[in-house]
């Protein structure tokens, strides 16, 4: 086993031991969403590990745009009103340093992929975004427990496609696709260490806590948003011909679809399940 392979297995292991500390500590909705998202990347990346080149553009596309439109859904509707209703001023600034947050982190995590390290520069990104990740999960749904299943499964939706791509790169190089099991478990790691933690009941520090979680939820949900571009993932995974601008013209028609279906399945489940 590589050394990659190893430290993917160590991920998994931190996820089964801190999951009988979240069952001891009766964090039942922290840890099915720690589950989930671990179900979902490592699923869809033993998938992209036998894609081959067969790969189908539409399929990647309604993957993210599902995806993205449930994750910006779930954001607006049980974040951002949660963030205004402690403090309007301090939670409207706090999403906008979470938005800036993530786009910063998604800025510089693009330069440092030029830095010489001993790890794949892919699984590394996707291990310090699921980290992040995690532990906003697990301290939203730490300090607000009468948040429904339905926010963070639709948070980590995204996982999936995510894990899917990775592994058909990884497959390509001729990299070990184990590696992804630290992201895939990485969720769940952080998630269940933060949801340990109370924030202090002030209306404007929590305004700002979960106005910055609903602001970094909706860059990476805008960041999956599947466009059909030259040189984006859809291009590069789908491995587009020459007539590739025909191509990602239909395509185009299918991440509208997608991401408002997205949307509209978050709508639907809350009407029908969320509401009491």
């Amino acid at each position: 086993m590589s050394r990659l392979s190893r430290i993917g297995l160590l991920g998994f292991l931190a996820l089964v031991v801190l999951s009988g500390f979240a069952m001891s500590a009766e964090l039942d909705k922290v840890l099915a969403i720690a589950w989930v998202a671990f179900a979902a990347m490592a699923g869809a990346a033993a998938l992209g590990s036998r894609s081959g080149e067969s790969t189908h553009a539409r399929k990647l596309v309604w993957a993210f745009g599902l995806a993205s439109g449930a994750m910006i859904t779930s954001a607006a509707v049980f974040l951002v009103p949660n963030a205004i209703g402690h403090h309007p001023q301090f939670g409207g600034f706090g999403i906008a340093f979470g938005i800036l947050t993530g786009f910063g982190a998604h800025t510089i995590g693009h330069r440092l992929m030029h830095l010489d390290v001993p790890f794949d520069h892919a699984a590394l990104e996707l291990t310090a975004h699921s980290l992040t990740a995690g532990a906003i999960i697990g301290l939203v749904y730490g300090n607000m427990p009468e948040l429904g299943l339905l926010l963070g499964l639709a948070i980590v939706s995204h996982k999936g496609p995510a894990g899917y791509v990775a592994a058909h790169r990884l497959q390509r190089a001729g990299k070990p696709v184990s590696v992804l099991l630290l992201p895939a478990a990485g969720v769940g790691i952080t998630a269940i260490l933060s949801a340990l933690l109370n924030v202090p009941s002030s209306d404007a520090i929590n305004g700002i806590v979960f106005g910055f979680a609903a602001g970094v939820f909706l860059h990476v949900a805008m960041d999956f948003l599947p466009r059909c571009e030259l040189g984006g993932e859809v291009y590069e995974v789908a491995q587009l011909s020459d007539d590739a601008h025909h191509l990602l013209d239909k395509l185009r028609t299918h991440a509208v679809a997608s991401t408002t279906l997205g949307g509209v399945v978050v709508f639907i489940f809350w009407l029908t399940i969320a509401q009491p």
